[in-house]
């Protein structure tokens, strides 16, 4: 009886996780009408290493870092091969500042390019660098789920 008990529980938790997990993976955000297939970064592993060891990004993606509060966020690019463009957005979705920051230049380098925002941001969006200003993004903007 404990083993069936046991197999009912699972199965009904497989489906939750597997939800919460695909839910995390990919999504898609909206600024200013234009359209951003995105990776979620919710985890504190996740928010560590990002996107790096990529040496590409299609030109509609990139990666949204989620925070549970608005903080100083400070982004480096080790072992990045993809230059990247950072919006730092608050608690409502608000643009607040854009940066740019150039790749690494290979494994072993030891100063690495990085970044610390000015703002208090919840929500970091990293996208290949120009994506801002080639869509005419500016501060004050807001991004949708």
């Amino acid at each position: 009886m404990m083993r069936v008990t046991r197999k009912i529980f699972i199965a009904l938790l497989l489906p939750v996780f597997f939800n919460n997990y695909l839910w995390a993976a990919s999504k898609i955000i909206y600024i200013k009408g234009h359209k951003l297939d995105v990776e979620i970064a919710l985890t504190e592993q996740e928010h560590q290493t990002g996107l790096m060891n990529r040496t590409h990004l299609k030109k509609n993606a990139g990666m949204l870092f989620i925070f549970s509060d608005e903080g100083q966020r400070s982004f480096w690019m080790k072992n990045t091969f993809i230059p990247l463009s950072l919006g730092f957005f608050d608690k409502n979705k608000k643009l607040l500042e854009m940066v740019d920051l150039n790749p690494a230049s290979s494994l072993l380098q030891k100063e690495v390019p990085s970044y610390s925002s000015q703002s208090h941001a919840q929500y970091v969006l990293e996208v290949n660098q120009g994506w801002f200003k080639k869509y005419k993004i500016k501060i004050g903007e807001y991004f949708r789920f």
